[in-house]
């Protein structure tokens, strides 16, 4: 099992590296970045777990090197949000000329490799590779993967915490559906495998459901103009990227949001259409993944009315967001 780290050097890159290195389900690691890869790879290479660490920079054909043999790639590169970058459209600017590069590579040396995208703003990023393996003609809807798992963490940590209980973190289980910025984000807390207790009233919920949504500006804020939030993305982004891993080794019954394309599943994908009522060509639901990536797209199930409003105000943006990454590969370049 061979995984690639695309950006293995950033905030993110070198402590999701360091996650990947010590699943001994990977054999392979290659981490490609433009600066400090190969010294991260050395680092890494020391510890004492199956995988091999390689390092690649641009020079020599890095990133064709870094790529060859991959059964799935990671892609945490680009710029942070931070004061002044406030916004994922100002990212947008700049991470999706790096990702449509690395998704270039990809279709090119390593196509059938499974792709999970972190780079933000990731309702735009996952359409941007989409469209590039479409001109290559190598585009596998099954195979591409908008990682939201930080969302999933967020709520699981956060409702652990209203319950009063944080040891409750790992088994509680909140679907989050939708996209991965703001009002996208849309926590299904009535189907939480530890419902909320009684006494927290309506208003407390929407304090829940805004933190979840908007917990990365927490960090932001936090940080105060040292970046966004690395760490808790590295590890959302490492237990993603261990489930898939399972999933390609056989495993079945593995059931995980994440922003896929919808013809993954064409079934699942067109009821799931109906259920939002709007022929979206992206949405993150919870997905069974198998050994060709997407197994099986599941529907949102029963939601309450204030989770259907909350569903159909992620809609124009989520469309925006979409139309948005789509344009940029069409867009001749500049």
């Amino acid at each position: 099992m061979k995984a690639v780290v695309l950006g293995a050097a950033g905030g993110i890159g070198q402590p999701l590296s360091l996650l990947l290195k010590a699943n001994r389900a990977v054999t392979e690691l290659s981490l490609y970045d433009i600066v400090n890869s190969p010294g991260v790879a050395v680092d890494l290479s020391h510890i004492a777990t199956p995988a091999k660490v390689e390092g690649f920079l641009p020079p020599d054909d890095g990133l064709k090197k870094a790529l060859t043999g991959a059964n799935i790639v990671v892609i945490p590169a680009g710029i942070p949000r931070k004061p002044g970058v406030s916004s994922r459209d100002d990212l947008f600017k700049i991470n999706a000329g790096i990702v449509r590069d690395l998704a270039t590579g990809i279709a090119t040396t390593a196509p059938k490799a499974v792709v999970l995208v972190i780079s933000n703003p990731v309702n735009s990023t996952v359409p941007i590779v989409a469209e590039v393996f479409k001109k290559h003609g190598v585009f596998d809807p099954k195979r591409i993967f908008g990682v939201t798992t930080l969302d999933v963490v967020r709520a699981s940590t956060f409702v652990s915490e209203i319950l009063g209980d944080r040891s409750l973190s790992p088994s509680v289980s909140v679907p989050v559906v939708g996209g991965h910025s703001g009002v996208t984000i849309v926590p299904l807390l009535s189907q939480s495998s530890h419902p909320l207790p009684a006494s927290v009233d309506a208003s407390a919920v929407d304090v829940l459901i805004n933190r979840i949504q908007f917990g990365g500006d927490e960090v932001v804020k936090a940080k105060d103009g040292a970046g966004s939030a690395t760490l808790s993305m590295a590890y959302a982004g490492a237990e993603f990227a261990g489930k898939v891993i399972r999933a390609l080794n056989g495993e079945k019954g593995i059931v995980t949001p994440t922003f896929v394309n919808l013809a993954s599943d064409k079934t699942g994908g067109d009821a799931l259409k109906k259920e939002l009522g709007k022929d979206l060509e992206y949405f993150s639901a919870p997905v069974e993944l198998g050994v060709d990536g997407v197994a099986k797209i599941n529907g949102l199930g029963k939601i309450t009315p204030a989770e259907n409003a909350l569903v159909q105000a992620a809609l124009p943006e989520l469309s925006a967001n979409i139309e948005k990454g789509v344009a940029f590969v069409e867009a001749p370049k500049l």
